[in-house]
């Protein structure tokens, strides 16, 4: 397992699992706490979530949760694949309100961890794909929340015009009007 802390001040991190390929097919760990813990990811999850997405373009996102239920998360896609977000929502960093973008798929097998503190989407690139992701904090309605996708003020470049949505996240507010981390 390769853990590459690249973004937000290594605090965003590309983790690539090992797998193990013969002509049966491939066999890799994808969580392993014990190897995380050596790179300080020293999140225990406690639940784990599952999106399928019928249409290239779909946009799910930007979530996050409020404190005490802020989440992280370990994303990575099982079928597919998806340009995956995450935004800067902490007030106080330097970093404030920055994007980074990065292709998951069932084909690169890379995972995205996600601190608390950071919004995040997925766009994604093919019909039928499949997201997975742990989270260290269980789902909250009254303290769930969301940003905008396409806030001009943020930037992001999505990999497709075209993009469905749900009513939620059409109608989620900007980011200069939305309930941040401190």
């Amino acid at each position: 397992m390769k853990v590459t802390k690249t973004f937000f001040n290594g605090e965003v991190k590309l983790i690539t699992p090992k797998a193990h390929y013969d002509d049966r097919g491939f066999f890799m760990e994808t969580y392993q706490y014990e190897k995380l813990t050596k790179y300080k990811l020293n999140t225990v999850f406690s639940q784990d979530n599952h999106s399928m997405s019928y249409h290239t373009g779909t946009i799910r996102g930007l979530h996050y949760q409020l404190p005490p239920m802020a989440q992280t998360k370990l994303v990575r896609v099982i079928r597919g694949a998806i340009f995956d977000v995450v935004v800067d929502i902490r007030k106080s960093s330097s970093t404030f309100g920055e994007w980074i973008g990065v292709e998951l798929s069932s084909d690169n097998k890379k995972q995205l961890y996600i601190p608390k503190g950071f919004a995040h989407g997925f766009c994604t690139k093919m019909d039928n794909t499949e997201v997975i992701y742990k989270v260290d904090a269980n789902y909250s309605r009254t303290l769930e929340r969301g940003i905008l996708w396409n806030d001009s003020n943020i930037g992001i470049s999505w990999p497709k015009d075209n993009t469905i949505l749900s009513d939620k996240d059409k109608n989620h507010p900007l980011l200069k009007d939305a309930d941040v981390f401190v």
